[in-house]
């Protein structure tokens, strides 16, 4: 009797540790499976990181690049006065007068293209319009021109150069357009 209930007991045994051996691949595979799920989890919130930090750089790029628009619109009207005042002379003839004038001249011109090397610093570009096609976007018509030569749509004179920061416009170029032929 002794016997037989240490071969029950032995017998009882075997049979757990064979449930606990199949109790453990059970757990091993779920283990896997919620290892892998971890995983999955872990990697999807670092790709989600990685897109935040991606955009954060953008939309603070973006905010540095359009945080100075106000300033550099009222910029535009000191280059456009500098511009004038080029144009409104004969450089070459009052260079040549007087030394005085002519360094007054070229201060003018060193300080226009100061203001145009820190526009390209900061992506203030101008807008290259003469000879394009009229774009709304970026061109506001403030007049048509009768021209032959050339067709309707065309931008054949400038009178204000326009400017955008970035992709974002900052001022549009206020052009003369070859009006359609009636």
């Amino acid at each position: 009797m002794v016997k037989d209930k240490k071969k029950n007991v032995s017998a009882k045994k075997s049979e757990e540790k064979v449930e606990e051996v199949q109790v453990k691949e059970i757990d091993y595979s779920e283990l896997e499976e919620k290892l892998k799920e971890a995983e999955n989890q872990i990697l999807l919130s670092l790709a989600d990181n990685d897109n935040l930090r991606k955009r954060f750089d953008r939309e603070k790029e973006d905010l540095s690049n359009y945080v100075i628009s106000s300033f550099a619109k009222e910029i535009l009207s000191v280059l456009d006065n500098l511009e004038r005042a080029l144009k409104s002379i004969d450089q070459n003839k009052l260079k040549k007068s007087d030394k005085n004038i002519s360094q007054f001249i070229e201060g003018i011109e060193l300080t226009e293209k100061q203001i145009i090397t820190i526009f390209e610093k900061f992506k203030i570009e101008k807008i290259v319009s003469l000879d394009q096609n009229f774009d709304p976007n970026l061109h506001q018509a403030m007049f048509e021109i009768e021209n032959p030569d050339k067709q309707p749509g065309i931008i054949t004179e400038v009178v204000q150069e326009g400017y955008r920061i970035g992709d974002r416009l900052l001022r549009p170029a206020m052009v003369g357009v070859v009006k359609k032929n009636s």
